[in-house]
């Protein structure tokens, strides 16, 4: 390149020395003729030009002729295979089967009240009482009616078996007694009625209703007992992932509240596609006993709906495709030191997890990919290897 200007530089000085063209610049300058000036740097501007165009040409000529001042520089990555587990984000709600709301089973004053907000019960326990409005009285006296009854049909009952008396009499005090008896167990019931009991254990969350209060079944709140043993979570998964998100399958569990990760397990997948949204409902047992976790928190869910142990994945950017729509990536062959050729593959991708994507088909283990100049190279292209994770 240095021999090729100074031919140049030293054709155009001699060009510049014929006639008025063998004066140098500086015996043109001291005429002090605009003209000839002019002229001057009118005939060294167009050879100026000549040359920039000829050192063109000898450039691309020594480009053609010197395969390395063309070449190519990548870098390449390994494909190897490797485990790739694939997950849907969802968000979900915690809840709890036995979060529930107390109401009265009986109409009257609320006496009294025997627990208090964030008291450990057990179930059956008496929680509240209500006033019976002389229920109570009604039933020592059924008690004492019944007794009597009883005492009568047993002795009709002796009576009988000795054949003495009438068959009547026996079946009269039988049903005198039964009817007595009956009377009394309802009548038991419903002062049952008046003691609110705990239906499982738990704690109590809120008491609603103060005492001295008058309730009424089906619409006094008294009190929300809550168990945080048996807490999951529940999220509306869409009709896609029904085959693939099923009982048993790992989720990994977020609550941004908290900060805190957990691992769970699906503990039930629906089997009812609502017509309405075309989800079904998925429940994700939570592990454990932790207090911080309180049902209707929000849970962001991860659900592995796809594993394939031997997989190779690469990354999206490197991902071209053709006029006929096919996905292909470069690889390179026949390497010897640094030096490679370029080979197009056309491949079969299948899910991706952030910037990676499956390879399906088209890549196998071992293969060394083109990562950085894939968008720069041509197949059958020599290239060169400067890099190779």
């Amino acid at each position: 390149m240095k021999y090729i200007y100074i031919i140049l530089l030293s054709t155009l000085i001699l060009s510049s020395c014929d006639g008025d063209k063998n004066k140098s610049v500086e015996d043109i300058i001291a005429t002090k003729d605009l003209d000839l000036i002019r002229k001057k740097k009118a005939e060294l501007d167009a050879s100026a030009q000549k040359i920039t165009a000829q050192l063109k040409q000898l450039e691309n000529e020594i480009k053609t002729l010197d395969p390395q001042e063309k070449i190519p520089l990548i870098t390449t990555f390994t494909a190897k295979e490797t485990t790739f587990n694939h997950f849907v984000e969802l968000q979900g709600n915690v809840s709890t089967k036995q979060n529930l709301v107390v109401f009265p089973e009986y109409s009257g004053v609320l006496t009294k009240v025997y627990v208090k907000e964030g008291q450990k019960v057990s179930k059956g326990q008496i929680l509240a009482k209500i006033d019976d409005g002389g229920l109570t009285q009604q039933l020592a006296q059924l008690k004492i009616q019944a007794n009597l009854a009883k005492t009568t049909y047993e002795r009709q009952e002796r009576l009988w078996n000795q054949k003495i008396g009438s068959e009547i009499q026996f079946l009269q005090a039988k049903a005198a007694y039964e009817s007595q008896l009956e009377a009394t167990n309802q009548l038991q019931q419903q002062v049952g009625k008046t003691l609110v009991r705990a239906p499982f254990s738990g704690t109590i969350d809120d008491v609603i209703t103060d005492q001295g209060s008058v309730v009424s079944p089906g619409q006094s709140q008294l009190f929300r007992i809550v168990n945080l043993d048996h807490m999951y979570i529940q999220t509306d998964v869409p009709e896609r992932y029904v085959s693939d998100i099923i009982k048993g399958k790992d989720v990994k569990v977020s609550f941004p509240v908290l900060g805190k990760v957990i691992d769970a397990k699906v503990r039930q997948a629906g089997n009812f596609i609502n017509p309405a949204n075309r989800t079904f409902k998925v429940e994700v047992g939570i592990p454990g006993k932790d207090m911080t976790i309180k049902p209707n928190l929000t849970a962001k869910l991860r659900i592995n709906d796809y594993t394939n142990n031997k997989a190779i994945l690469i990354k999206q950017s490197i991902i071209s495709e053709n006029a006929k729509g096919e996905q292909y990536v470069y690889i390179i062959t026949d390497k010897v030191k640094n030096k490679a050729k370029v080979k197009r593959v056309i491949i079969e991708t299948g899910k991706t997890q952030g910037d990676d994507i499956e390879v399906l088909l088209g890549l196998k283990n071992g293969d060394k990919i083109i990562d950085e100049g894939a968008r720069s190279v041509k197949d059958g292209q020599d290239v060169k290897v400067i890099s190779n994770n």
